[in-house]
């Protein structure tokens, strides 16, 4: 068994198409029209039709799953960000998660909530490029210097 990914339910499978190319680059590997798969992630327009339910059970922002991103040029997508005006936060700005990593999170057009984190082999390099030792960064991170290595490798 091989897992092929997640589909979404959307209102407007073009809208939401535009919105996944514009925003996170991302190629079509599949397109019908009311369903459009990219790499991992497939949009379906008519959901409840697909699932043969009544169209009220199709929930939105349910706030129960989220579609996760990392991205290395982290402070050029914040801005890349902000330069649109249909994004909606879920939380005010850029977080940092205790071991350093910064995220932002926000919705999709159709309520789904989306997690942009900061490449985590970027946060070791940003920690490092601060003046950070390994040791320091291993203790700040609470990860071992040698799985900071292996990171750093990749």
């Amino acid at each position: 068994m091989k897992y092929q990914g997640v589909c979404v339910a959307v209102k407007d499978v073009n809208l939401s198409k535009k919105f996944y190319q514009d925003l996170f680059e991302l190629e079509i590997f599949q397109d019908y029209g009311i369903n459009v798969s990219f790499d991992g992630l497939s949009l379906q327009q008519e959901f409840d039709r697909l699932l043969n339910i009544p169209k009220e059970r199709i929930l939105k922002q349910p706030h129960n799953m989220e579609l996760y991103f990392e991205e290395d040029q982290f402070d050029d997508f914040i801005v890349k960000l902000g330069q649109r005006n249909d994004i909606r936060y879920l939380e005010d700005g850029v977080q940092e998660a205790r071991w350093g990593q910064r995220f932002i999170r926000f919705y999709d057009l159709d309520g789904h909530i989306i997690e942009v984190g900061e490449n985590m082999k970027m946060v070791v390099k940003r920690f490092l490029n601060s003046g950070m030792s390994m040791a320091e960064t291993s203790k700040r991170m609470d990860v071992s210097i040698a799985d900071l290595e292996t990171l750093l490798h990749s």
